[in-house]
């Protein structure tokens, strides 16, 4: 286990670490958590037994799985952003119009947070999920959402988060991103053409205030296969910009 930094506690911390690998593990036992930790059997059971007793892990056949308290966490989390109850009801019409999957992202401490996503009736699943956090840099929601920050938040960004490679065609030199992101000014939408995924492209819009401040983002998902064969990318762009100025609106007048 890592040493605390000043001013943290380091019994917090490693509760939190061992949630987090009981979470990325589906399912932990004792000796798996003492092994993970390079701590003794009982003090894996004395922190397990703890956080089973209120709830926050469940014992299924001799693992520890995440338990459905942190589902009331979830919900008052995502309840504090009117952008939610504003955005859902559009995303649903526009994952039932295109047949693909739509997501909702706000940003948290420069990582993006899937508050929402529904899925059409040909859509694809990947890897993300509500809750689930992704990079900026890389997808199609978070380009929408940087491009629409003060340039200083955006170099804050670039050297605080840095343009890690997801994929070959993730963008990591930083002078091209900032060429990337004037388009995104420029055409008030975000493409993300296999930067996080192999064969995914995205495309996605900010969500504004009238006063122009960024709430968040809104995306579209699809295949890179149906992207002219089955999707014209011009209409999509514009069906997706379009439900970002109605969430707008709801978020104003709501």
């Amino acid at each position: 286990m890592t040493a605390s930094s000043p001013g943290q506690i380091q019994s917090v911390q490693t509760t939190f670490a061992i949630l987090e690998y009981i979470r990325d593990s589906e399912g932990a036992g004792v000796t798996d958590v003492a092994d993970a930790f390079s701590v003794s059997k009982s003090t894996a059971h004395g922190h397990l037994s703890t956080l089973a007793s209120l709830g926050y892990i469940v014992d299924v056949d001799g693992k520890y799985r995440i338990g459905l308290q942190f589902l009331e966490f979830g919900h008052h989390a995502r309840s504090r952003y009117n952008l939610y109850e504003a955005a859902k009801p559009e995303a649903d019409q526009l994952a039932q119009l295109t047949g693909e999957r739509c997501q909702i992202m706000v940003v948290e401490d420069f990582r993006g947070v899937y508050i929402y996503q529904t899925a059409g009736e040909q859509a694809v699943q990947t890897d993300s999920h509500i809750g689930g956090t992704v990079d900026l840099h890389c997808t199609a929601v978070g380009k929408s959402y940087l491009a629409y920050l003060p340039d200083n938040e955006l170099e804050a960004y670039l050297e605080q988060v840095g343009l890690d490679e997801r994929t070959k065609h993730t963008i990591t030199d930083p002078e091209k991103f900032r060429e990337e992101i004037e388009r995104v000014r420029e055409q008030g939408y975000a493409r993300n053409l296999e930067e996080r995924i192999e064969g995914m492209n995205a495309f996605g819009a900010p969500i504004l205030t009238e006063d122009g401040e960024v709430l968040g983002a809104i995306s579209v998902s699809v295949p890179t296969t149906r992207i002219d064969d089955s999707v014209d990318e011009n209409e999509l762009v514009e069906q997706i910009r379009r439900s970002a100025r109605v969430i707008t609106i709801r978020t104003t007048y709501s």
